[in-house]
C-alpha cells in the first residue's frame, strides 16, 4: 500500500496543471522530431469528392512505418517522463522520516498510486473479473463474429492472418500495444493519481479527468482534412470525425476511469482498451445487415450485452482494498 494522507497533499489546481502537461507533453512528443511529424502536400485534391485522396511519394502520412517508430518512441519517452513526475510529486510530499526509514518509500507508494502492483495475487478474481466487463459489452459483436466463423479457431480464422499483424506489423504495434499501454499509464494512472492526491470527488475523476483523453485525439482533425484533400468536404469530414472521436475516446475514458479507480490497478482498463481497439465501434447496422435472418438474435445480444455490462460494472469491479475506493464506513485516504 502506498503512504496515505488523512487530507489531501496537494492542491487542485496543481492536479490540473500536472493533467495539461501530461495530456501535451504525450500529443506533443509525436511533433517534436521530424521523423514523427507528418507533412502534407499542398494544392493536391481528392478525385471524388469525400473520399480520401492517393498519397504522393515524398508526403509522410500518419500510417508510413517510419513515422509509426518514431511516434512510438516518442510517445514512450513522454510515458516514461510523466511516470517521473508523478515518482517526483509523491517523493515531495513523503514525509522526510519515512524516507528516511525506507527509502524505497516513494518508489513503492508510487508504483501503488500508478496501479502497479500484485497485490491481487491472493486474490486474481478481483482483476480477472473486471477485465471481462468489456467482452460482455461487446456481446453482440462478438455473437456476429461467431456467425461469421471469425472467432479464434473458427473456420475463417487463422493465426497468419487474424493474429499476426497484430504484433507483426507497426500499425498492430501502435494500435493494439504500445499505443493502448502507453494512453492507459498516462491518462489513467498518472492523471487520476494526481487527481485523486488532490483530493478531486469520484465523479470528477470518471466523468471530467477523461475529457483530457478525449482533447488528446484532436490533433487527427489536421491529418483527415489532408488526407481527404483540403476541400470544403474534407473540413467537413475531419469536423464530424473529429467530434465523434471525442465524443467516443471521452465515454471510453469514463470506463476506463471507473475501472481504475475500483480496482486500483492499472490492468483492467489497459485489458479493455486493447480488446476494444482490436473489436471497433460496434456496428449493429452492419451485423443485422449480414444476417437478416438472425435479427432478433443479434438484437437480444446486444442487449443482453448492455444489460451484462451495467452489471458487471458494479459487481465485478470492487477490489478488496483499492486507494481510491475505500469500502462504504471508510474514511477517504490520499
Amino acid at each position: 500500500m502506498p503512504l496515505v494522507f488523512a487530507t489531501p497533499p496537494i492542491a487542485l489546481s496543481t492536479a490540473h496543471l500536472l493533467a495539461a502537461f501530461f495530456t501535451f507533453s504525450y500529443v506533443g512528443s509525436l511533433y517534436l522530431s521530424k521523423n514523427a511529424r507528418l507533412s502534407f502536400k499542398k494544392g493536391v485534391s481528392s478525385t471524388v469528392d469525400g473520399e480520401e485522396r492517393a498519397k504522393e511519394n515524398d508526403e509522410r502520412w500518419r500510417n508510413d512505418p517510419d513515422v509509426i517508430r518514431a511516434r512510438l518512441l516518442a510517445a514512450s519517452a513522454s510515458t516514461l517522463l510523466s511516470v517521473y513526475v508523478v515518482y517526483q510529486l509523491v517523493q515531495r510530499i513523503t514525509p522526510e522520516y519515512e524516507s528516511s526509514v525506507n527509502p524505497w518509500t516513494a518508489v513503492e507508494s508510487s508504483l501503488a498510486r500508478l496501479g502497479i502492483t500484485l497485490d491481487f495475487a491472493s486474490n486474481p478474481l478481483c482483476i480477472i473479473l473486471p477485465c471481462l466487463v468489456a467482452p460482455i459489452l461487446y456481446l453482440g459483436p462478438l455473437y456476429a463474429d461467431y456467425l461469421s466463423e471469425t472467432l479464434p479457431f473458427q473456420r475463417h480464422w487463422n493465426f497468419r492472418s487474424s493474429l499476426l499483424p497484430i504484433v507483426s506489423t507497426w500499425v498492430g504495434r501502435r494500435n493494439y500495444i504500445v499505443g493502448p499501454i502507453t494512453e492507459e499509464i498516462v491518462f489513467r494512472a498518472c492523471m487520476l493519481s494526481v487527481y485523486h492526491m488532490a483530493g478531486a470527488s469520484r465523479k470528477k475523476m470518471i466523468f471530467l479527468s477523461p475529457l483530457w483523453f478525449g482533447i488528446a485525439h484532436l490533433h487527427h482533425a489536421w491529418d483527415t482534412y489532408n488526407r481527404y484533400g483540403r476541400t470544403s468536404s474534407a473540413l467537413r469530414i475531419a469536423v464530424m470525425q473529429t467530434l465523434f472521436q471525442l465524443a467516443y475516446t471521452s465515454l471510453f475514458g469514463f470506463h476506463c476511469a471507473f475501472l481504475f479507480l475500483r480496482t486500483g490497478s492499472l490492468l483492467p482498463p489497459t485489458f479493455s482498451h486493447i480488446f476494444c481497439n482490436v473489436m471497433g465501434f460496434p456496428q449493429y447496422g452492419l451485423h443485422v445487415k449480414m444476417f437478416p435472418k438472425r435479427r432478433l438474435a443479434i438484437q437480444l445480444a446486444y442487449l443482453l450485452g448492455i444489460a451484462g455490462y451495467v452489471y458487471s460494472m458494479r459487481w465485478w469491479t470492487k477490489a478488496d482494498d483499492s486507494l481510491f475506493w475505500p469500502a462504504p464506513g471508510q474514511p477517504a485516504r490520499f
